[in-house]
């Protein structure tokens, strides 16, 4: 009855309590909005049928992944790993496209205002952080203990092509001096067969090197040297510190003189957009390890390797390779 007397306390008191409204309401009203919205009638459902028709190839199903027991910088500590053979295809589910995981928020003003008030970004961004902040430093050191850090064996034969899955894209800033703006991975990849080197040190470069170096595997250097115009070798550094990013820009001229000038549009240094997500699928669970990844030319890894090479490894790597060119060559005649 005091409120009905005093009509202009309660619009007041109506105010506070609207301007009180929680993150987790706001984000439930819009989840009913747009629920009640689809659920009207009929221009919704067709709105739908369209755009699943017009939709793009579904994604490929996605075993378990053969990694599961692998050790990793985040989560329960391991005590004791004995890598074991890929047995399935690694990757991403999805073709990559130029623009993905560039680390470069595009968001227009509304869409950074309606994931502000979305709850449930809040909670998952929250889990990112707790993750990130409860992340042993020296976790991907201590596990170099394990065969040198080595996460998995080669597999003995190239997976094949229906059943692999992709490499991602990635975007980082090229060896070139006449063009220094960064720039895509994927179509460096594209029409060709690649064999790409993943590290973040020098301890993991040298791993890397292990597979590829003309001293370490000269059976694959001939391969490559009598087929330029359809094989290559990628080098990706990903290095999300800013400190030892600016470093690799001070010694940047050694690293141009070591690859040679033919290759400096295929050395990416890729500074973020390396999310734990992608890590998982392509394998790259240590930071302190190299990896060797043989993708054909619609961007599907073939086979990988990890830490260390082994003498089989080696010659798996160059026999994949020849098995690539062969398909490459089989599908120009057909």
């Amino acid at each position: 009855m005091y409120f009905a007397r005093r009509p202009r306390l309660l619009c007041l008191f109506c105010q506070s309590r609207a301007f009180s409204t929680s993150y987790r309401l706001l984000a439930e009203q819009g989840a009913s909005a747009r629920k009640a919205t689809t659920t009207k009638g009929q221009p919704a459902k067709n709105a739908n049928a369209a755009a699943t028709a017009s939709s793009p190839v579904p994604p490929k199903v996605v075993p378990e992944s053969p990694l599961a027991d692998a050790p990793r910088a985040y989560g329960k500590r391991v005590e004791e790993f004995t890598p074991k053979p890929l047995s399935r295809p690694i990757g991403m589910p999805l073709p990559p496209k130029p623009g993905e995981n560039t680390g470069i928020d595009n968001r227009t003003l509304k869409q950074r205002r309606d994931d502000f008030v979305n709850y449930e970004k809040h909670l998952q961004r929250r889990e990112e952080l707790k993750s990130k902040m409860s992340r042993p430093y020296f976790r991907d050191w201590a596990n170099l203990k394990f065969y040198k850090g080595k996460t998995f064996i080669a597999p003995p034969r190239p997976f094949k092509g229906d059943l692999s899955l992709f490499f991602p894209n990635l975007y980082g800033q090229t060896l070139l001096k006449s063009d220094r703006k960064p720039r895509d991975t994927t179509p460096s990849l594209q029409g060709k067969i690649s064999v790409v080197s993943v590290f973040s040190s020098v301890w993991a470069e040298n791993q890397a090197k292990t597979f590829v170096a003309k001293e370490s595997n000269p059976a694959l250097e001939s391969v490559l040297e009598q087929n330029k115009d359809v094989a290559q070798r990628i080098w990706i550094n990903v290095e999300e510190n800013t400190l030892k990013a600016w470093l690799i820009k001070l010694f940047i001229g050694g690293i141009r003189s070591r690859i040679g000038e033919p290759n400096w549009h295929r050395y990416f240094v890729v500074r973020r957009g390396v999310s734990d997500d992608i890590r998982e699928r392509i394998g790259l669970l240590n930071s302190s390890v190299g990896y060797v990844y043989l993708v054909d030319s619609e961007c599907r890894i073939r086979w990988a390797g990890s830490g260390p090479s082994e003498d089989h490894e080696r010659e798996g790597l160059v026999k994949g390779v020849q098995r690539l060119l062969d398909e490459a060559k089989n599908l120009k005649k057909s």
